[in-house]
């Protein structure tokens, strides 16, 4: 995985793909958090707090290896991709409370991945005083995710035309040169794909499907609409993987590849286990309902 396929493809494919989520978004996105304030809050809180204490628990009762724990909380502080928005739409979701909710955390991460990390390497890595992000690293990993988000918004608000016929095409480049990326890297690393998997396969799994459940089970519990609660589990449940390998792997960053793996195999489990969620939360039908306050 430590290749400049991961190093220089992964955080120019990253960049695409949060230009093309810009490039979707209004300041009346941001808005919305307060039309909705209940079912956002509930999302931002549990994404915010409860995953990384949660998966704190969980590494330390699997005691997996210190690096590969710091991996799994980086992945625990990463927002949701964008990935989530299109299986909210497939399964029903209110796919305007994902956009809000992926801008939202998209931001608030800049913030809080940077202190998750650095509070895991200080607990788990107490020997490595080098590992971490500190403020010129918290300064690299903004540009990474707001930079290009800005730069899509500014577009959107000044040329909508430009962003409209943009968009498109840059979802698709995203994609590409990601698959490209992927393909590459789990071809070069096909002799490890297993260990991988065997180290981290569980706790990943395990992670992904609370996630998931409490994305969606703490919305509901609070009284918030099917189509919201299916949003917020989505965009619990589905998180920007492509981050974490990214600021796992830069050689500027954290320039761990062990630290990656989590993330890696996480992109991969995700698609299978939001897939089976979102069957599950729509086997049945319920009566229309009226968008939590």
């Amino acid at each position: 995985m430590d290749s400049p396929l991961t190093a220089v493809g992964l955080p120019i494919a990253l960049g695409i793909i949060m230009l093309g989520l810009g490039l979707g978004l209004t300041v009346a996105d941001f808005r919305r958090v307060v039309r909705y304030p209940r079912p956002a809050l509930i999302a931002l809180g549990c994404q915010a707090l409860l995953l990384p204490v949660l998966c704190f628990g969980l590494v330390v009762a699997l005691d997996l290896p210190p690096a590969l724990a710091v991996g799994m909380m980086l992945l625990a502080a990463s927002p949701g991709g964008t990935t989530a928005n299109l299986y909210s739409h497939l399964f029903g979701g209110h796919v305007a409370l994902n956009v809000t909710l992926t801008a939202v955390n998209s931001v608030l991460a800049v913030v809080t991945l940077p202190l998750v990390v650095n509070l895991s390497a200080a607990y788990f890595l107490p020997d490595s005083g080098s590992i971490g992000l500190q403020f010129d690293k918290v300064l690299q990993v903004f540009a990474i995710v707001l930079v290009p988000v800005a730069i899509g918004m500014a577009l959107r608000a000044r040329f909508p035309g430009l962003a409209d016929r943009l968009s498109r095409p840059v979802k698709i480049v995203s994609v590409v040169v990601l698959v490209a990326v992927i393909a590459g890297t789990v071809l070069k690393e096909r002799d490890n794909v297993a260990d991988y998997f065997i180290a981290v396969g569980l706790a990943v799994l395990l992670f992904n499907i609370t996630s998931l459940a409490i994305g969606y089970g703490a919305p509901r519990l609070a009284g918030v609409g099917r189509r919201e609660s299916i949003a917020a589990g989505m965009e619990i449940g589905i998180h920007n993987s492509t981050l974490a390998i990214t600021v796992a792997v830069s050689p500027t960053l954290l320039n761990s590849t062990e630290m990656a793996i989590p993330a890696a195999v996480y992109g991969i489990v995700m698609f299978f286990t939001a897939a089976a969620f979102g069957f599950l939360v729509t086997r049945r039908r319920e009566p229309a309902e009226v968008p939590a306050a």
